[in-house]
């Protein structure tokens, strides 16, 4: 949580970890929000804000209940992953300036959202996190060394002042090093307060200020005791975790930046005249007709009517086999025109395309899963006040028994240092460390930091068939029934082309080498002349190998074809989509294990259903939408079921999204890279199997520890709060715990099914 920082002082700078994001230009009435409002009609409006400072979960009903109670909002959502606020209102109630002035008055500074500026902002909040680690670190390492001959002179001959000589030099270490790396948690703790919150960084905070106030006094009356090294261990501990939560919030891409990316900016306009011109795509309306080129990205929504070509459709269709389109075929942005020359009828330009569409089920299925509350948030709700009263129970109850305040605080600080909640925050933060290595060494790199939890629920898996359940590259069925010399002259014929069944031909024979003269007809295929006898490789009526493809299509429905002819001989290729290796053996794992597996997919039904018939599996749909999965995947929400979604396509992005939790191999596009819970690696689906078995193990061991932390804390408060432990020993009960829980997160190495 956060608080409006102040206007820096002119010829001054915050450090770099607190510099805040440059907001807009001011106007006499405050910020000019104007430019970053989004109409949605009828009187309604939109807006997405950063909010700076949010650090847990439990900002997130804060923010969300606080803007409810303001006139005019109809919805507030905190995507707690981007930081980010979307909100909507009735423009006639209320303005986006007043909200934001609503927001600071509830402690959060807000600004419209930027990508790229929060995403440079975090990048250095984890350098920063980093550095406090090291300083952390080093500092813990050399006061240990110094109590280590303290604790040993205690029990044989050190002298006063020796041991204040090592108290002081542990203070010299202590202090700085304090005041330096536990920056993170006093700032997140100074604004929780200021906002009249409670989070777990209120209780570190004190724990540790209260450590090194009293060292110092203890140090200053010659004490035999001082506690600089358990304020400094728990600040180390609590680092490792806070750095690791950092570092999955960065790995998860800003969505918005990878649908930009696959927009193109401009497009070739045919004027009226016949003359062609490079016009920016805001300036073309439906009705105007486009040029685009081979090679060139469509930029447009429409319709085809000159021309013929194949067409890269995986952006939107997960399909990576080209499709031919020719005159009256629609055609979407994003896809990509592999050969021949096209003309298209406008439908969509600017806005209303295919990939708007993508990208507002994508926001949606996002701005769903931000209600969700991590499992060691919600324990600390409830945690911190406990610390506080207890500590300050403790302390009155003392007093109010005769005992002197300063034993009285001595026995309070010792509650608040043995039920400092160290345990509590490494109880999840480790076994994800531990889980997340485990997976890594099976292909899996997770890309959110509550995964673990979600995949260890899942009841039901659903597939995209086309670069998940088989590979991405399409590959020659059973290239037979030629001569080594009629294949040699197909695959190096195909060399010379750009259409990638062509590409799958010539990687079929990879000792093939480029035919002489070969030249390429856009949309047909190429072909040369070998001793005086024409060689073609293209098309089936390119190649006049109709009669062989239709004989070839009945034996493969599901495959495309690619037809060779070399004087009088014809042959037609099938180029089908491979199943992954292991496919089968996964499939059938997952059903051994009591999980619903189905195939839901934008190809062809007949490709569909002949791989589900191949790996069992009896739920299959083809022919499906964005919208028809998102719709598939909420009906089966609502009967109960918890899906974990796995595919590659732009089309699966919203789906993944939608999903309780969702997996994508390397080889997706970055966009549904982006919506992805986790990715995997490589040509097997293993990593899949994998995952669920891990974080089923690791899901167990979370709660273990939350277990082990409350058992502890159970045991040791009542003994602390009779004052039969000093400080030193609370803090080594309290490392002992988090030492407890950091053996038992090692168990997640291994997982089960």
């Amino acid at each position: 949580m956060s608080t409006l920082l102040a206007a820096d002082r002119p010829g001054t700078a915050p450090a770099p970890a607190e510099r805040p994001l440059p907001l807009p230009p001011l106007t006499a009435g405050g910020t000019d929000l104007s430019l970053y409002v989004e109409p949605l009609g009828e009187g309604r409006a939109r807006m997405d804000f950063a909010v700076d400072g949010i650090t847990c979960a439990a900002c997130m009903p804060v923010i969300e209940q606080g803007l409810a109670r303001e006139p005019g909002v109809e919805a507030a959502r905190v995507n707690l992953t981007h930081r980010r606020l979307t909100v909507e209102w009735s423009q006639a109630s209320t303005t986006p300036q007043r909200i934001v002035e609503r927001l600071t008055a509830m402690g959060f500074r807000a600004f419209p959202f930027d990508p790229k500026a929060v995403e440079g902002e975090e990048a250095r909040e984890a350098r920063f996190l980093l550095q406090c680690l090291g300083v952390a670190g080093f500092a813990m390492m050399n006061i240990m060394l110094l109590s280590v001959s303290v604790w040993s002179g205690n029990v044989t001959d050190i002298t006063q002042e020796q041991r204040d000589f090592f108290h002081w030099l542990s203070a010299l270490i202590a202090v700085p090093a304090v005041a330096y790396a536990g920056r993170p948690f006093f700032r997140s703790a100074r604004m929780a307060l200021a906002a009249r919150q409670l989070n777990m960084d209120v209780p570190i905070s004190l724990g540790v200020l209260l450590a090194v106030g009293m060292s110092l006094v203890e140090t200053a009356n010659h004490a035999t005791h001082a506690y600089f090294d358990s304020a400094v261990m728990l600040l180390f501990f609590l680092l490792i975790g806070r750095y690791f939560e950092q570092m999955m919030r960065r790995k998860t891409r800003t969505v918005a930046a990878n649908i930009a990316a696959l927009k193109a900016e401009t497009a070739v306009k045919i004027m009226p005249d016949g003359a062609l011109r490079q016009m920016p795509i805001a300036a073309i309306q439906a009705g105007d007709r486009v040029m685009v080129r081979p090679g060139e990205r469509v930029a447009v929504d429409g319709l085809i009517v000159a021309g013929r070509s194949a067409l890269d459709q995986s952006l939107v269709t997960g399909e990576t086999l080209p499709q031919e389109v020719g005159p009256g075929d629609a055609i979407y942005a994003g896809t990509l025109n592999t050969s021949g020359m096209l003309t298209v009828e406008v439908r969509a330009a600017a806005r209303g395309t295919l990939l708007d569409e993508v990208g507002r089920l994508l926001e949606t299925a996002l701005e769903a899963r931000s209600s969700y509350r991590r499992l060691a948030d919600r324990a600390a709700a409830l945690y911190s006040p406990v610390v506080h009263l207890t500590a300050i129970a403790t302390l009155a109850g003392w007093i109010i028994a005769g005992l002197a305040w300063q034993p009285a605080l001595i026995i309070a600080i010792t509650v608040l240092i043995i039920t400092c909640p160290c345990a509590l925050g490494l109880a999840i933060p480790a076994v994800q460390v531990v889980a997340s290595g485990a997976l890594f060494k099976a292909h899996v790199l997770l890309q959110s930091g509550d995964a673990l939890e979600r995949l260890a629920a899942v009841d039901t898996v659903v597939f995209d068939k086309t670069g998940t359940l088989t590979l991405p590259e399409p590959a020659l069925d059973r290239p037979d029934g030629l001569s080594a010399e009629a294949l040699a002259l197909a695959g190096g014929l195909a060399l010379s082309s750009h259409h990638p069944l062509a590409r799958a031909v010539a990687a079929a024979f990879p000792a093939a080498r480029p035919l002489a003269d070969a030249t390429e007809e856009p949309g047909q295929g190429v072909s040369a002349m070998v001793e005086g006898i024409e060689v073609r490789v293209g098309s089936l009526a390119f190649c006049d190998a109709a009669a062989e493809g239709a004989a070839v299509a009945d034996r493969h429905p599901d495959a495309s074809l690619i037809a060779f002819r070399h004087g009088d001989l014809r042959h037609v290729f099938a180029v089908r989509q491979v199943l992954r290796p292991d496919a089968a053996a996964v499939v059938a794992t997952l059903k051994a294990a009591g999980l619903a597996v189905e195939i839901l997919s934008g190809d062809r039904p007949a490709a569909v259903a002949t791989v589900a018939r191949t790996l069992g599996i009896a739920a299959a749909r083809g022919d499906m939408k964005p919208a028809d999965k998102i719709a598939r995947l909420d009906e089966m929400k609502a009967a109960g079921r918890r899906v974990l979604m796995v595919g590659d396509g732009l089309n699966d992005a919203p789906a993944l999204a939608r999903a309780h939790v969702s997996m994508s191999p390397i080889t997706a596009v970055h966009l549904t890279q982006a919506a992805a819970d986790a990715v995997f690696l490589g040509d097997r689906l293993a990593p899949v199997a994998h995952a669920l078995a891990v974080s089923r193990t690791a899901l167990r061991l979370m709660k273990e520890n939350l277990w082990i932390a409350v058992v502890y804390n159970a045991v040791a408060v009542p003994i602390a709060i009779a004052g039969l432990v000093t400080p030193l020993i609370a803090a080594l009960a309290m490392s002992g715990s988090s030492v407890i829980v950091t053996a038992n997160a090692l168990r997640a190495r291994r997982g089960r099914l």
